[in-house]
């Protein structure tokens, strides 16, 4: 019998009706006295079961009610969310609460997935990006004559846009006749709260202190005035708002991209990430993105130990199996960035010292105040600090970002290459469908050895990463058009390596594996075109949305216009790149500290090179 409910009131009085019909005498038929009694005993008895049934209907839909209203403010999304996960077709939860399963979905046809990553005719991302903007970015910034954006100037603390320049080759639409039949996706995770320790925390304690009288009574002026009221409003880590955003939304964008390479045969891709929280949330939204709130019916998501009071394989956080990266012998980054530092921030902090007499504002504080105005403008959507610089200053603060990962993360630390050979090994593994069965670098085994937690055959492949991970990654890759040093005491304008446009909070880094029914001429200018020989596989790197030139770092790849490399070469090129990290002796040999500029490899120099 249909449900009555409160949506419905025209049907319960339609049975309300039918309960007060009188009874009719049997109409004149030619039937006998004793049948007539008889039907009329029949009819009678079916209302009152009728009547039954609808009263015990009546009580249990005001059983419902009641239970609905004592508990209503109490019920949050959480509960909701849990009522949903255990509802079921005989579930006593009343309708207006029931997600799952779907009692009234109306039409539910799907379409096919999109493929925009061969079917884009105009796959120039730059020219009519439109970003979401939950943020205020309108602030007056002295100097801006060029109505540039500072927020793409915080290097590594920037909210994500897609890289505006690429990286030195041109963007081609798709060939025909072409098929991308494999794509390996590397994300960083979202925007987030400061690191707990970090300057940012550091100046706002100082603050903090000086505004209580805990060392001493100042009263800011000026444009700093807006001290003597404020607080510090941050977390410590985790996802911000945005971060969440940032990851959904690149998640549609590779459903866009790349949804027709999931296989839909109710088979689960594997994705990995990494159990900090940041990282589980950043997939978990990303494939909420992909696939939708209900991603768990499509992919199984394997994360990586990441922890701090104990070391585990982990090649998405390989700096924690790496010794020697943590430590005084990888410092050349940091170094560099404080002498860069004293140079471009002279002047602001002079002015700012004087509008906070008794504060001793120094260098570390205007740095410092940098890095909050990037963290409070992702976490609170608008941040007083960023108004308190030059936008030459704020270009001297990304290029502070970009000396410090170069000397840190990439080919000017020791153990550049070797905090990135491990995925680069995973990647190389997947790319010619095997398992690891070696515990090399940061490789675990025991995930690495099993294809149901590293599939060999999958088309998609999804990993979520850190900043100073990915940028180890691409210097283990052997990219060297980011290797040339870059000079502490001046700012270098033209240069490869500028951390907003490759490692963003949200970055991805996508290498799709290209089959094509012939070799394809490297020679694009003028369209697509197609050469004598057999069917050839290529990979190609996009990062952030701009492809990255295989041949500029791969000279065997060749200058092609479009920066793909064949396959097979470039498995070739990689096949050395563990031996080219050194990664035994940069993560845990004795080896001399060498001044910032020294390295330009990404590994250490021997002992029987370096000379003082």
């Amino acid at each position: 019998m249909r449900r009555v409910g409160l949506g419905d009131p025209g049907k319960h009085d339609e049975e309300v009706q039918a309960m007060s019909t009188k009874l009719r005498p049997v109409p004149s038929d030619g039937t006998s006295p004793a049948a007539s009694t008889l039907k009329q005993k029949l009819f009678f008895v079916g209302q009152l079961t009728l009547f039954g049934i609808v009263i015990v209907q009546f009580i249990m839909m005001y059983r419902s009610f009641a239970m609905a209203a004592a508990c209503g403010g109490l019920v949050d999304a959480g509960m909701l969310r849990r009522q949903s996960a255990y509802s079921s077709s005989t579930s006593s939860l009343p309708d207006y609460y029931q997600t799952t399963p779907e009692i009234f979905p109306g039409p539910t046809p799907t379409g096919s997935a999109a493929f925009l990553a061969e079917t884009n005719p105009a796959p120039f991302a730059s020219t009519a990006f439109i970003p979401n903007s939950p943020l205020e970015t309108q602030v007056p910034i002295v100097g801006n004559t060029d109505n540039g954006n500072i927020f793409q100037l915080m290097g590594q603390l920037s909210h994500y846009f897609p890289n505006p320049d690429g990286f030195g080759v041109d963007e081609y639409t798709f060939p025909e006749n072409a098929s991308i039949v494999q794509l390996n996706m590397l994300a960083r995770h979202g925007s987030r709260y400061p690191t707990t320790g970090s300057g940012a925390t550091k100046l706002a304690a100082k603050i903090q202190n000086y505004t209580t009288g805990v060392l001493g009574d100042v009263t800011f002026t000026g444009n700093l005035s807006f001290l003597n009221s404020w607080t510090y409003k941050l977390g410590a880590e985790i996802l911000v708002p945005v971060g969440h955003q940032e990851l959904f939304d690149n998640g549609v964008l590779h459903q866009y991209m790349y949804g027709h390479l999931y296989p839909n045969t109710g088979t689960k891709i594997v994705a990995r990430s990494t159990t900090q929280d940041r990282m589980t949330q950043s997939a978990e939204y990303f494939l909420a993105g992909f696939f939708g709130l209900d991603w768990t019916a499509n992919a199984t998501l394997v994360l990586a130990i990441e922890n701090s009071t104990g070391i585990f394989n982990n090649t998405l956080a390989g700096y924690d199996n790496c010794n020697n990266s943590v430590t005084y012998r990888n410092t050349g980054g940091t170094n560099a960035t404080n002498q860069w530092a004293s140079i471009y921030l002279a002047d602001a902090t002079t002015r700012l010292n004087a509008l906070a007499p008794g504060f001793n504002w120094t260098v570390t504080d205007s740095y410092n105040a940098q890095s909050l105005c990037a963290y409070e403008e992702v976490a609170l959507g608008y941040s007083d600090f960023c108004g308190l610089f030059t936008y030459e200053e704020w270009q001297g603060y990304e290029y502070s970002v970009d000396i410090n990962f170069a000397g840190n993360n990439a080919f000017q630390s020791p153990t550049g290459r070797a905090v990135g050979v491990g995925y680069v090994e995973e990647i190389i593994a997947r790319l010619e469908h095997r398992v690891l069965n070696e515990s090399v670098a940061q490789i675990n085994v025991t995930l690495d050895n099993n294809t149901a937690t590293f599939p060999i055959d999958q088309t998609l492949n999804f990993d979520f990463s850190h900043d100073t991970n990915i940028m180890g990654i691409l210097t283990a890759f052997g990219f060297t058009q980011f290797a040339p040093v870059l000079p502490a005491t001046s700012l270098q304008a033209n240069r490869s390596l500028i951390v907003s446009h490759m490692e963003p909070f949200g970055a991805r880094l996508d290498m799709e594996v290209i089959e094509t029914p012939a070799p394809l001429n490297g020679s694009r200018a003028n369209g697509a075109s197609y050469t004598e020989g057999p069917p050839t596989t290529y990979i190609h790197f996009v990062l952030n949305q701009r492809t990255l030139p295989l041949g500029v770092s791969f000279p065997a790849c060749g200058l092609r216009d479009d920066g793909w490399c064949e396959l097979t070469t470039f498995l070739e090129v990689q096949s050395a790149s563990l031996a080219e990290s050194q990664y035994d002796y940069a993560c845990n040999g004795d080896y001399a500290v060498v001044p910032y500029g020294t390295l330009t490899d990404g590994a250490p120099l021997t002992n029987e090179t370096f000379t003082a």
